[in-house]
């Protein structure tokens, strides 16, 4: 069995989950279970994750990550309007 990688929050991170009223476990599941990720273009270090939010009305959920061999860093996240799981 895999073990789970530890998940940090960077200070940015800390202040929108707060702030867009996010819930931790949202942010956990799109992170470890995403309905589909992406590239950033910023870096190929970036990774963006995203997960459908049912109690938000079906919203998805982008959480921006970093994924080291020792955990997974989260930069940012947020209900993203222009979303569009890919075909």
């Amino acid at each position: 069995m895999t073990a789970v990688k530890p998940i940090k929050y960077t200070a940015h991170a800390e202040t929108v989950i707060y702030e867009r009223q996010l819930e931790r476990a949202w942010i956990e599941d799109a992170v470890h279970m995403p309905d589909w990720r992406e590239a950033d273009s910023s870096s190929s270090a970036v990774e963006r994750r995203f997960r459908i939010i049912h109690e938000r009305g079906d919203r998805v959920l982008r959480v921006v990550c970093v994924e080291t061999a020792d955990e997974i860093r989260i930069i940012s996240a947020f209900l993203d309007r222009r979303a569009k799981r890919p075909t």
